[in-house]
């Protein structure tokens, strides 16, 4: 008799375990994108995850100010150049993931109505120094998006 309780007990243990095991299972937050360590020079990032309601993104590991992103779906959140880390919280929590936005130095000619113009094209600002010849005209911080008109030659690179 007491060792038919003991299986019984048992069983129940384990049962009881296995059920608890697939309610955290299914708790946790599914993590869809991005995947982890991703890098990118385009900052508009599209995270997706399901069984989730809060995104956190932080620039350091400890999540110590992290930016709070409440929502139901994915979100397409704009980054600026750095390293990133990211998780998201529902009733648990996910794992951290790291992505990393990388420096993108483009300039762009476009053709205007009076010639041509230099435009920044990357996601970062720029320092440019444009001449006529050799002749310096101008020192210009360069804003994204930003353009030049004049000059026949540039030279520069990232602001900072």
């Amino acid at each position: 008799m007491n060792k038919h309780i003991w299986k019984v007990d048992l069983v129940l243990v384990l049962v009881s375990v296995f059920v608890l095991m697939g309610i955290v299972g299914y708790a946790r937050p599914l993590v869809i994108a991005p995947l982890d360590e991703y890098e990118s020079v385009d900052g508009e990032v599209l995270f997706e995850f399901d069984r989730a309601d809060v995104l956190l993104i932080d620039d350091n590991m400890d999540f110590t100010t992290p930016d709070e992103y409440r929502v139901a779906e994915g979100v397409k959140v704009g980054l600026e150049p750095g390293i990133y880390y990211w998780k998201v919280k529902g009733v648990l929590g996910s794992e951290i993931r790291i992505l990393t936005i990388k420096s993108s130095v483009e300039l762009r000619l476009v053709e205007t109505p009076d010639g041509f113009s230099v435009v920044n094209a990357g996601n970062v600002r720029l320092n440019v120094d444009v001449y006529n010849g050799n002749e310096l005209v101008e020192k210009k911080k360069l804003d994204i998006g930003g353009d030049i008109d004049g000059g026949d030659k540039f030279v520069g690179g990232q602001d900072g």
